[in-house]
């Protein structure tokens, strides 16, 4: 699909998704009405606030009444209104920041996913599943590149910056996930009516030996994250042997963030029926990433660098959420936190595949065109060859 038939959809997602967020984030007042706990549990509106909180472009409570609290005295802000009205406006240029971000990343990815995965040819759930994943990547670059003046604007500045960075990114929340999946839907739809018209796209095949090799060199990159660094003893090394001074201290946070797609350890004091099966979730993980590493070069219209780097990342985050929705179906307690925080994992761990998605990318695109040639577009369907499916 040319760029000119590419940007109409990816402009059309890009300020859904900004409305759904905006929208949603408006609605933390509506929570705060005196008839919401007779709707929702105490703990799921709790929860819901949390969710909602991040994307509210209404100031804190503490901005309104005198401004933050000093973190190192303990006592609340003494500029009075004009400290206050400085505290607000630095939120609401964070927010504006935030809004603006979620914008331009969405619309940069998915021109480039429109564009090489076009929903033509049997390709329309890639295109749906690729622009769906890219959503809470876009949520949590967005609240990364705005946090800095969240942080000031609680008077976080300049006390314990790394950690309060890290709770900010990880804060995006689930709310992205599900805004995510109605705007790949009405971004395909769009796009579907800007492809029309076009001259049909010829189906890629791929050598299979090829195909095979990329998505288990991708692979071993993602497994690098869930395996060897998610277990429990080197998480911790990572989380206590980064020092630093000043505003650089306490890094540990951040690096896991960045980092590990998961965590475990040995069965220990759990039963051994118990660990097996959350394992077998992360062995799923790895057989997602594999499977859509494998099927991803067949569906590109051209196997680029930045193609198959995003899409390396589409793959991860698919993975991590399919991982997460098994472990919602095994989770126990909903009925004491409420139905609402069994949705409350969804999106998390999205800064560490990203991470390692544009590494496993880069990966596959290397292996495949070290095995299959530079430009695997050109050959021919045969019987040496196999068309992957879309």
């Amino acid at each position: 699909m040319t760029y000119r038939r590419a940007v109409i959809p990816a402009l059309v997602g890009g300020v859904i998704i900004t409305l759904l967020l905006w929208w949603a984030g408006a609605s933390t007042q509506a929570l705060q009405l005196r008839g919401t706990t007779s709707v929702f549990d105490p703990q799921s509106v709790s929860e819901l606030q949390r969710w909602l909180g991040p994307w509210s472009y209404n100031p804190p409570a503490e901005l309104m009444s005198g401004g933050p609290v000093d973190t190192n005295t303990g006592l609340s802000g003494s500029g009075g209104l004009s400290a206050t009205t400085s505290y607000a406006d630095l939120y609401s240029t964070a927010m504006q920041i935030r809004f603006v971000a979620v914008f331009v990343i969405f619309l940069a990815g998915s021109l480039l996913l429109v564009r090489r995965i076009p929903p033509t040819q049997g390709r329309t759930p890639a295109t749906l599943l690729a622009l769906w994943a890219w959503a809470p990547v876009a949520g949590t670059l967005a609240v990364t590149v705005s946090a800095p003046w969240l942080l000031a604007s609680r008077g976080h500045g300049s006390y314990r910056v790394l950690p309060a960075l890290s709770s900010a990114i990880a804060s995006s929340g689930p709310i992205v996930v599900f805004a995510g999946l109605l705007t790949a839907v009405l971004t395909v739809l769009v796009a579907r009516v800007t492809a029309k018209g076009e001259d049909p796209l010829p189906r890629r095949s791929v050598p299979p030996r090829a195909a095979r090799l990329a998505a288990s060199a991708g692979t071993v990159v993602v497994a690098l994250s869930l395996v060897v660094l998610s277990y429990q003893s080197v998480a911790a090394w990572i989380q206590t042997s980064f020092g630093g001074a000043g505003m650089l201290s306490e890094p540990g946070d951040l690096l896991r963030q960045w980092l590990l797609l998961g965590g475990w350890t040995g069965p220990g004091g759990t039963g051994l029926g118990d660990w097996l099966l959350y394992r077998s979730v992360d062995v799923l993980m790895l057989v997602v990433v594999w499977w859509a590493l494998r099927l991803l070069p067949g569906l590109l219209t051209r196997t680029t660098v930045p193609a198959m780097a995003v899409g390396g990342v589409c793959a991860t985050v698919l993975a991590l959420l399919a991982s997460q929705v098994l472990h919602m179906a095994i989770d126990e307690t909903a009925g004491v936190y409420g139905p609402v925080h069994r949705f409350s994992a969804l999106g998390t761990g999205v800064p560490a595949a990203l991470t390692f998605g544009i590494a496993a990318g880069l990966a596959a695109v290397a292996t495949l065109r070290l095995a299959g040639g530079r430009d695997t577009g050109d050959v021919p369907v045969g019987r040496d060859t196999a068309e992957v499916p879309g």
